[in-house]
């Protein structure tokens, strides 16, 4: 595949990322959190099979399934059921311009989790590294006031959204310890998904969903930013030949996210919002800058 077409799909999927929390708000609008997931993860798991179908891979959805369904399901369970039902919760409290930058957190929640879990060493950035990215969490939180004297806003949704990410970032471990491909885990992840969130939707008291224009965003958001886009982003790491050099331009998301966020939503950007990610973003990438050299001298 040649480079123009690798950068193409990265950014593609980058680009609709970046519109993923405007998408959510404009749902939100009109259906609960748990509505949105639902419909959200069924279109996610119908869009990612028809791929599945198309690259003639039908036979690795069965493939050892009686080994592989606990697994399925825990990931489902993990991602979308659990990340995306705290994740919304955090939309459904937070302004968009808030929720997303505090998502990005999950980089250096892995570290700390890898550290716990898989007694993975951390090395002398670390610690500095992730201590940057939460004095970012904490200038985003206040919502545009002084950051050295004002507590945080609405502290619920701001544990919820970096919650997500602790959710995420188990997940990720999880993951990597399961060597199906991506694509199959994912529409198996999503179909399990659905159901949960199906099975909750029926307990939860009138909680029928009927029509209406607000469940327009929530299947873009199943097709676009849980489906095509990893579709894309995937097709592109597998064909690039530096993998850093893709995985960095996934930080223009949360920026450019900003400008969707203010133009379709019509959020007046704080201005702690751009500098708290900035500090989110700095301290992600001293860390991988740190560990790239680390390897490139081994």
């Amino acid at each position: 595949m040649k480079t123009r077409s690798i950068y193409f799909l990265a950014l593609t999927a980058i680009l609709m990322w970046s519109t993923a929390g405007t998408a959510f708000k404009l749902a939100l609008r009109g259906i609960t959190f748990v509505q949105l997931l639902f419909i959200a993860s069924t279109t996610a798991w119908i869009a990612l099979g028809f791929v599945v179908i198309i690259r003639h891979q039908t036979r690795l959805l069965w493939k050892d399934l009686p080994s592989n369904l606990a697994r399925s399901v825990f990931g489902g369970l993990m991602n979308p059921f659990l990340y995306y039902l705290v994740l919304l919760k955090a939309y459904s409290i937070l302004p968009a311009q808030i929720a997303q930058p505090l998502n990005y957190t999950w980089p250096v929640i892995l570290v700390l989790l890898s550290a716990l879990l898989l007694k993975q060493r951390l090395h002398r950035i670390d610690l500095p590294a992730i201590l940057i990215s939460f004095f970012g969490v904490i200038i985003i939180s206040t919502q545009g006031q002084n950051p050295l004297n004002h507590p945080i806003n609405e502290p619920i949704g701001v544990l919820l959204a970096v919650g997500s990410s602790i959710i995420w970032a188990y997940f990720w471990i999880h993951n990597i310890r399961d060597h199906r491909p991506e694509i199959i885990k994912l529409t198996l992840n999503f179909f399990f998904g659905s159901l949960l969130t199906g099975l909750l939707l029926l307990i939860i008291p009138d909680s029928r969903i009927s029509w209406s224009w607000h469940l327009l965003p929530a299947i873009y958001v199943g097709l676009t930013e849980m489906a095509i886009a990893f579709v894309c982003w995937l097709t592109a790491l597998q064909h690039s030949t530096s993998h850093a050099r893709i995985s960095n331009l996934v930080f223009i998301s949360p920026f450019l996210a900003l400008f969707f966020i203010h133009l379709i939503l019509g959020e007046s950007i704080y201005w702690t919002t751009p500098v708290g990610l900035i500090f989110i973003v700095g301290g992600i990438l001293m860390q991988q800058l740190f560990h790239s050299k680390q390897t490139l001298n081994v």
